[in-house]
């Protein structure tokens, strides 16, 4: 007798988020693919050992999001990351470092990074900056966050009134800056998803940027010259 069929397929796994590496030290380097791989829904498809290597390489893969060490032998992880997002617009940079300096948080910003970790971080809350960056926000590690926070308390009071923002924009804008994604910032404001994304369109207009990371670095700009 043969056996009856059951009717029932297997469901396809489900396809992991790929992710690339950009590491000089190779202990470190095998350590970042050992724990993305960890992961039940990441897989490290690609670990590099300089930013040359990351621009022929990396492409290839088209990875969601890289993680990018800053002080890489000869061409710098903030050149890198300024070459490779003009590569790859839609991919994530996450910069990964032991440096928490100010003026370097800021030039990862204006190079096309969307967050900035130090590499302590824990794994658990290493998954979570790579979910949330997926999901539009800007993960910083605390501390970089306290340092961003405190440089904004100390440059200036207020934003750039030319900008003729309304005081909600103003408001979502730092909640932006302060790397929440939209669902975070329309949850604290009691707002809808797509409320948060009009007032973002109208705050893009005013402040002639074309993205988030732009209108923060417009921001923080302003900031400092106050």
């Amino acid at each position: 007798m043969k056996p009856q069929k059951t009717g029932t397929t297997a469901k396809p796994a489900a396809q992991k988020v790929k992710i690339a590496i950009v590491e000089d030290q190779p202990e470190v380097r095998e350590n970042w693919s050992k724990l993305i791989n960890s992961f039940p829904d990441f897989e490290c498809v690609c670990a590099c050992v300089s930013g040359e290597e990351a621009l022929r390489e990396i492409p290839k893969y088209r990875p969601s999001v890289v993680l990018m060490d800053i002080f890489l032998p000869r061409m710098s992880g903030i050149e890198c990351t300024a070459q490779l997002k003009e590569l790859l617009p839609e991919t994530q940079i996450i910069i990964l470092t032991a440096m928490n300096d100010k003026e370097l948080i800021f030039l990862a910003l204006q190079a096309g990074a969307a967050g900035y970790l130090l590499k302590r971080t824990k794994p658990a809350d290493l998954r979570k900056a790579l979910l949330d960056v997926l999901s539009g926000g800007s993960p910083m590690s605390s501390e970089i966050a306290r340092r961003v926070v405190e440089s904004f308390h100390r440059k200036a009071k207020t934003i750039d009134k030319s900008l003729n923002l309304s005081a909600r924009e103003e408001e979502i804008l730092v909640l932006l800056s302060k790397g929440y994604s939209n669902k975070v910032i329309a949850d604290q404001l009691n707002l809808s998803v797509e409320t948060i994304y009009s007032y973002l369109k109208r705050v893009y207009e005013k402040m002639h940027v074309h993205s988030r990371t732009e209108a923060v670095i417009r921001y923080l700009s302003t900031h400092s010259k106050v």
